[in-house]
């Protein structure tokens, strides 16, 4: 096998079990396509396969945060560029069909038309770390929710002395009492299988919170080492910046610009207007859940930052209405997490007008 010859593009569909290769040269031409199992040995087989036909400029894989996460780590410490495509829309699916191999030469034809030039994260290093821990505690979250809100439905309709008994109790006391409960041995009275049940939910939720405050002091050290300047910023917490770094990866210099962050996080402003009304919307694109982190730093600063209620008090004045003020503050929070995740310390600027938020 040769590196060298005419060169080539590779494209790749993504399976959970096989992934499909394709090679085309520079002008669009096929030239062959093979199946690959998804094991390490099947990735570097694909590798030496594509580069049998010619020197390899580019990779379009499908599904690089998913099935193709490993093929993408494994070229890319290979040497090779990487290029994130999207599938294919329906409409091109609907003129052109659907299988493997269509989709692997419409990768590697997407990469050489310029269609496709994002590049994947790394899903490497700490951030990745990050990532997968929250996925964790976000479950963890949401199954102690589900315990409570079955706690209270439980309650509502709970025989009279029961209900009585904790009806003036926080929520931390009622999971503690709760706990305690004795039902007894005859769970065929209402009461007793009521206790019991209550017994068991509430210590799920004690289970959960253990669970979610472990987790919470593995993730802070690592948010924390892997972008101290973005806890600086003022509104950020350790769960905010976790999620930030999740959607930003390992690799944050892959977005060019502060504009591509927010389209990454849907901030970016969309243009609204018509006739004599000029105004802009939110963005209801990207990334919702770093959309979500963002929303929450701005709610922060409104309740609590000076400076940011002086802002929010003279756009009002203005005639903006308060989803417009958000969302020229979250479209500022972006500009500075940006600055935060991408420059050194000696290169951030201090921002100190809130202006070009608008």
């Amino acid at each position: 096998m040769t590196h060298d010859g005419p060169q080539i593009t590779g494209g790749v569909d993504t399976h959970g079990l096989t992934h499909h290769a394709a090679v085309i040269d520079t002008v669009g031409r096929h030239l062959a396509d093979r199946e690959f199992p998804a094991t390490i040995r099947g990735y570097r087989d694909l590798l030496e396969w594509m580069r049998s036909h010619g020197a390899l400029v580019a990779v379009g894989v499908e599904g690089t945060g998913a099935y193709g996460a490993e093929l993408a780590r494994v070229l890319t410490a290979a040497g090779v560029a990487v290029v994130d495509v999207d599938r294919p829309d329906r409409k091109t699916r609907r003129t052109k069909g659907k299988s493997d191999p269509i989709d692997a030469y419409a990768a590697a034809t997407a990469v050489l038309s310029g269609r496709a030039t994002g590049i994947p994260k790394s899903r490497d290093g700490v951030v990745e770390a990050v990532r997968v821990l929250r996925v964790a505690r976000r479950s963890a979250i949401k199954a102690r929710t589900q315990a409570m809100n079955q706690i209270r439905a439980l309650l509502v309709s709970a025989p009279a002395l029961l209900r009585e008994q904790v009806a003036v109790l926080d929520r931390a006391m009622l999971i503690r009492t709760l706990a305690r409960l004795r039902p007894g041995d005859d769970l065929s009275r209402p009461l007793a299988a009521t206790r019991a049940s209550l017994r068991r939910l509430a210590r799920r939720h004690q289970t959960l919170d253990a669970e979610i405050a472990e987790l919470d002091a593995e993730i802070g050290p690592l948010v924390r080492q892997a972008a101290p300047a973005l806890l600086e910023l003022f509104g950020v917490g350790p769960e905010t910046a976790g999620q930030l770094l999740a959607s930003a990866g390992d690799n944050p210099e892959r977005m060019r610009s502060e504009g591509a962050f927010a389209h990454l996080a849907g901030v970016a402003p969309i243009p609204a207007s018509s006739g004599r009304t000029h105004r802009h919307r939110l963005n209801r694109g990207g990334d919702r859940a770093a959309n979500n982190a963002l929303h929450t730093i701005v709610l922060t600063r409104m309740r609590f930052d000076e400076r940011t209620r002086a802002y929010v008090e003279r756009r009002t004045k203005e005639g903006l209405n308060k989803k417009d003020i958000m969302r020229c503050l979250k479209r500022f929070v972006a500009r500075e997490v940006y600055r935060a995740l991408t420059t050194t310390p000696a290169e951030r600027i201090a921002q100190t007008d809130l202006a070009p938020a608008a």
